[in-house]
């Protein structure tokens, strides 16, 4: 946790506010991309071997393939409740480590396909001849061991690592930091946000016991994330959406006039000109007038004199 606090000290101006609706519109283009050439998407996977061969952009061009279903109506359904979802936590977390944690699910998501593109060239891919890759319709004359093994595993395996899970561990963290929260399941039943935490992480485990180790890989790595904020942010305040709307409007009535602030973190140095819902408070642990915000409040160094 010091090391964030410091590392957002640094860089925390750098973060993507509404990281969310960046996600959603690339969701939007995969869609677009699926409807006009579908073949097209296989040459926006996450394959580390064609990545290795020289097709670099496939580092990021997998965030554009959507998760979940292809109707229309279920997706942009998809796309209202993780955009909700994200939002939520940004203003809960704070900027800063809600970029962290995405672009940490995406970072370890990255890392594990090449961990097991290594595995499977060193104990699986040596079990595959000439006569295997031309019984699949594969002509190997001519063809390197990379692009041997991309066109072996073109979508036998890349296709689990997806953004689906990434999604999903937006899900399990809002479902840790909003448990009881109540949401409509169809718009009609009434469920605490907690128990449809614990239904999803069921599903999981079934689809791991159903599909095996590779599952259990993939998804262990899209949630790694998940697992390390839980634990860092498990003592952070939780507000409620009326609290929140309380805070902004008092952040509005008492603003003060000519520009000057009248709360500012020891830690980032973010002010209520920096974000209106941010809450400060002055530690009574630390000796001196030591401000912090919320993000900082329970986290920081304590300061003494000595």
């Amino acid at each position: 946790m010091k090391f964030l606090n410091k590392l957002e000290a640094k860089l925390g101006k750098y973060a993507i506010p509404n990281l969310s609706l960046y996600l959603i519109l690339c969701y939007a283009a995969g869609y677009l991309i699926q409807l006009v050439n579908s073949s097209f998407v296989s040459y926006l996977t996450l394959n580390p071997y064609a990545i290795l061969r020289g097709q670099v952009w496939r580092l990021v061009s997998w965030v554009l393939i959507p998760p979940g279903s292809s109707n229309v109506f279920f997706l942009l359904i998809m796309m209202m409740l993780y955009y909700s979802l994200g939002t939520n936590l940004e203003r809960t977390w704070g900027t800063f480590y809600y970029n962290v944690y995405i672009f940490g699910g995406i970072l370890f998501t990255v890392l594990a396909s090449f961990l097991l593109a290594g595995w499977l060239a060193v104990f699986d891919f040596p079990k595959v001849n000439d006569l295997a890759l031309m019984i699949r319709g594969i002509n190997p004359q001519g063809m390197g061991t990379l692009a041997k093994m991309q066109v072996w595993y073109q979508y036998d395996f890349w296709i689990l690592f997806s953004t689906y899970y990434i999604n999903m561990s937006i899900f399990l963290a809002f479902a840790a930091t909003y448990p009881d929260m109540q949401v409509m399941i169809w718009f009609i039943i009434p469920m605490k946000v907690k128990y449809l935490g614990i239904v999803y992480v069921v599903l999981m485990v079934l689809d791991i016991l159903q599909m095996g180790w590779l599952l259990a890989f993939t998804i262990g790595a899209s949630l790694l994330n998940f697992i390390i904020f839980f634990m860092m942010t498990r003592r952070r305040p939780r507000r409620t959406l009326k609290q929140r709307k309380r805070q902004m409007e008092y952040r509005h009535a008492a603003k003060p006039k000519g520009g000057i602030t009248r709360h500012k973190c020891a830690i980032c140095g973010r002010t209520e000109e920096d974000d209106p819902t941010l809450e400060f408070r002055f530690c009574s642990k630390c000796e001196g007038n030591y401000e912090y915000c919320q993000n900082h409040l329970f986290t920081h160094e304590h300061v003494k004199r000595n």
